[in-house]
């Protein structure tokens, strides 16, 4: 199984330690800056063999080419941003396997915020790491890709098993739950979570991983196809994508 150490970083940047013991394999998921990482793992490992990037942003490849340089380790990431990633020694496409010690990744390619994100999903231990896709109650601006293409990249991940835990790179929660709350304000399950989301905040906890059936409840860019938020944005006829468009519109200036 698993081990996941979420650290934080920058202003609201999470990375994640992931540790296989069983292989002894330990992995760095997004690490945007160098230091916190390394006092980490110097107290507690003294190794790393794999840095995992879920796509070329500095603010999740910051600590890439110190970390290399240090432990030696390798830098996994998307093919198509293989120029863009600092260090790269393993370039993966969509649908490609990922072995991790004795966990499998599979890869999935969701372009949108940037056109070769990917993310890092595994069925057997039940999470991915979505990286600037997909966050707890909103999802990433769409930069170099398209609305269709984040929208597209939003329901392959909605569809993976409910139970599937969602670990992100940003603590933007409550913002998000803010934005959702102020659309879909008859919502009981956003109701429900105000008062969650607020105490692991004030004890300064990360309010992810959170599961794909949470999200499916609460997360208003995952409900594009929901009449009933059709009829709030006063678009009946509208299409999924122009849902969205609008949705994520909205948020950009909330």
């Amino acid at each position: 199984m698993l081990k996941i150490n979420t650290i934080s970083c920058l202003q609201d940047n999470y990375s994640y330690i992931i540790e296989d013991s069983t292989a002894n394999t330990i992995g760095i998921i997004d690490p945007s800056e160098f230091q916190p990482i390394d006092n980490f793992i110097k107290k507690k490992f003294n190794k790393i063999d794999y840095v995992l990037n879920t796509h070329h942003h500095f603010d999740h490849t910051g600590g890439n080419l110190e970390l290399k340089k240090k432990y030696n380790c390798k830098i996994v990431g998307s093919k198509s941003d293989e120029k863009r990633i600092p260090g790269i020694d393993i370039k993966l496409q969509d649908g490609d396997i990922f072995k991790f010690g004795s966990v499998e990744f599979k890869i999935i390619l969701v372009p949108g915020h940037t056109s070769g994100h990917i993310c890092f999903h595994s069925d057997k231990e039940k999470i991915i790491f979505t990286g600037d896709t997909l966050f707890s109650l909103g999802c990433g601006r769409v930069f170099e890709g398209t609305y269709s293409q984040m929208l597209k990249s939003l329901n392959v991940i909605k569809n993976l098993p409910v139970d599937t835990n969602i670990y992100c790179g940003h603590e933007y929660t409550k913002k998000n739950l803010n934005f959702c709350y102020k659309v879909d304000f008859n919502n009981h399950y956003l109701k429900e979570k105000i008062e969650w989301v607020d105490s692991k905040i004030n004890k300064k906890e990360p309010t992810v991983p959170i599961t794909i059936k949470e999200e499916l409840n609460t997360n208003i860019f995952l409900r594009c196809d929901v009449p009933y938020i059709k009829k709030i944005l006063g678009m009946e006829n509208s299409s999924e994508v122009e849902i969205f468009k609008k949705l994520r519109d909205l948020r950009d200036s909330f």
